[in-house]
């Protein structure tokens, strides 16, 4: 007898095949999850220094940490594009 998660897989593979990556795509994923992985982290250290500043103004300490959050979901969004286009080159 299959478990339910054995059945769910079986099924997932048949609609969504798992791609076998190669070293270099592997390589080329790993050095843009480094790189945009220090882009966020410079951005985030950035804008909470920012934050630090207006610590007494609270309607300016929002807005930047709103736009901590829009930062890094953009940069993660980027990131997820380019792997998707590493991951697509054959």
């Amino acid at each position: 007898m299959k478990s339910s998660y054995e059945l769910a897989m079986e099924r997932l593979s048949k609609t969504a095949p798992t791609t076998k990556l190669t070293a270099k795509q592997k390589a080329q994923i790993a050095e843009l999850e480094s790189e945009y992985s220090a882009k966020i982290a410079g951005r985030e250290i950035a804008l909470k220094a920012e934050i630090a500043k207006v610590a007494n103004q609270p309607d300016q300490a929002e807005q930047l940490s709103q736009q901590l959050a829009f930062d890094r979901k953009k940069l993660q969004s980027e990131l997820e594009d380019k792997k998707e286009r590493v991951r697509a080159a054959k």
